[in-house]
Parts: structure tokens; C-alpha cells; sequence
């Protein structure tokens, strides 16, 4: 094969994010998916340059895309899942805050992934094994911390339903011990990996999930707890509780318990 699956990772994330670090600040072609959401010439851009490279590295695995959808062989347990830009909404209000996301799933397992920051020019990736963040060429170890405080929440999700996760920004006891972060972008969980958050917290399914994979990737192999909302194995029930930390994450879910069950009822019932 030549070039290992992390290796061609790192390069197709970074073939996506050099298309979105020279447009960023433009104007920019918007394709509408809701009232809220859209995608802009920019994601179909960088999706198209990743999967460039993933044609030409591995010809013989399948892809599939936020923007563009499946590509290449269907019958194979090698597929790609591809984020070409998370953060659409951040990127087109000039916010720099965004990551293109690039996994490589075998059967079930996430061997090889790398999440790449096109305006830090930084990009995160695993092997499977190992975690570590590239910057002008040079590899770092990720090391969570729970040192910051800082809890990253996704209250984008669920569309439509009312979010556990979300509940924590106003939570009064919760604030008392970490300090929350709304970044709307997964650019986040490569942040726990790396030591800059103590944790994110999101509801929604996550099985199989192409915005999150590579950074649950990321997190997994840099040692990070992850689990559902409840504690439980990830895919389990919903959500992620990603976390730097056994400290962090036990009172992460301690936290949890009276808004889910305000939400959805008694645990265990």
C-alpha cells in the first residue's frame, strides 16, 4: 500500500482544509438543508478534494460523504467517512473555529482517522493506537487534561427535540465546578484529546456518525473516557460523554441525572 491508512488520512483531511483555509472570508454560495442549517460551495469543494485523495491512495475502499454521498465499491468493510467542513455556520460567518474530519472504518472498528484545523493549521490524527497533533510538520502527543475547567457542549442537537446536553450551560451547580463552551464544531473533542477541554458532552446517535468519528477516534486512542450520557458503552443509548479524565466524567454524569430524567423520565424505568 505504500503510505499507511493514518498517513493517507492526514492527507486527505489536509487536501480538504487547504480548500477551506484559501476561502475563508469570502463570500460565499450557500445551498440551504433547513431554516437553520446549510452547506456552502466550500463543503462541496473540500468533500471533492478529499475524496481525490482517497480515490487515488485507496482505490478499492468505499466513501461516503456528507455533501456527495457514497462512492467506490460497495461490497468492502473498508469505508471512509468524510466531514469535508464542521463548522459550515462558523466558516461562513468568519468565525475560525472548524474542522474537516476524515475516518477510515473497518467492519466496525475506526483504525485510522485525523481532524485538521485549516485556520490553526493544525491537524489531529490517530493510528488506532496512538494520538497526536501535526503542526508545520512536527508531531505532538495528545494528553487530556481536565486542568482547564472548560466543557465543551453541542447544543446543536437533537433538531427539533430537547437536548440533555444543552441543559448544562445554565446549570447553576454545574457552573460552580466547570466552565461551559459552545463552539458548534467537533473541532471540539480533538480539543479533549488534546488537554483544552476537560470535556464534551452532545446528545444524538453517534454510531457510525461521519461528524464524529474521527474525533471520537482521536479521544479513544489518546486515552479520553467516553461513554453515553447515561455511563454506558457509546451507541448504548444517545449521546457522548467524552471526557479528560475518571474524575471529570464521573461528575459530568452526576450532572447529567436530574436533566435527564426532567427530559425523558426516571433512569432505569
Amino acid at each position: 500500500m505504500g503510505q499507511s491508512d493514518a498517513d493517507v488520512a492526514i492527507e486527505a483531511a489536509e487536501a480538504g482544509a487547504a480548500v477551506v483555509a484559501a476561502s475563508y472570508g469570502r463570500e460565499h454560495l450557500r445551498f440551504a438543508k433547513s431554516a437553520t442549517d446549510f452547506a456552502t460551495q466550500t463543503d462541496l469543494d473540500a468533500e471533492q478534494a478529499i475524496t481525490a485523495v482517497l480515490s487515488a491512495r485507496r482505490p478499492d475502499d468505499a466513501r461516503e460523504g456528507e455533501e456527495l454521498g457514497r462512492s467506490g465499491p460497495a461490497a468492502t468493510a473498508r469505508r471512509w467517512l468524510i466531514d469535508p467542513l464542521c463548522g459550515t455556520l462558523n466558516f461562513a460567518a468568519t468565525t475560525p473555529l472548524m474542522a474537516v474530519n476524515v475516518a477510515l472504518l473497518d467492519g466496525g472498528r475506526t483504525i485510522a482517522a485525523a481532524s485538521a484545523d485549516p485556520i490553526a493549521r493544525e491537524t489531529f490524527w490517530t493510528d488506532g493506537m496512538s494520538a497526536s497533533v501535526r503542526r508545520a510538520g512536527d508531531d505532538h502527543p495528545l494528553t487530556p487534561s481536565g486542568l482547564t475547567g472548560l466543557v465543551e457542549i453541542n447544543a446543536d442537537r437533537p433538531t427539533g427535540a430537547a437536548s440533555v446536553s444543552a441543559q448544562l450551560v445554565t446549570d447553576v451547580a454545574f457552573r460552580a465546578q466547570f466552565s461551559p463552551r459552545v463552539l458548534s464544531s467537533t473541532l471540539g473533542v480533538a480539543w479533549v484529546a488534546a488537554g483544552r477541554r476537560a470535556a464534551y458532552v452532545t446528545d444524538g446517535e453517534l454510531r457510525d456518525d461521519l461528524h464524529f468519528a474521527a474525533g471520537l477516534a482521536l479521544a479513544e486512542a489518546a486515552g479520553c473516557l467516553v461513554t453515553d450520557l447515561y455511563g454506558a458503552p457509546l451507541g448504548t443509548s444517545d449521546g457522548a460523554v467524552i471526557s479528560a479524565s475518571v474524575e471529570v466524567h464521573t461528575a459530568i454524569l452526576g450532572y447529567l441525572v436530574p436533566h435527564i430524567e426532567s427530559l425523558r423520565g426516571p433512569i432505569g424505568s
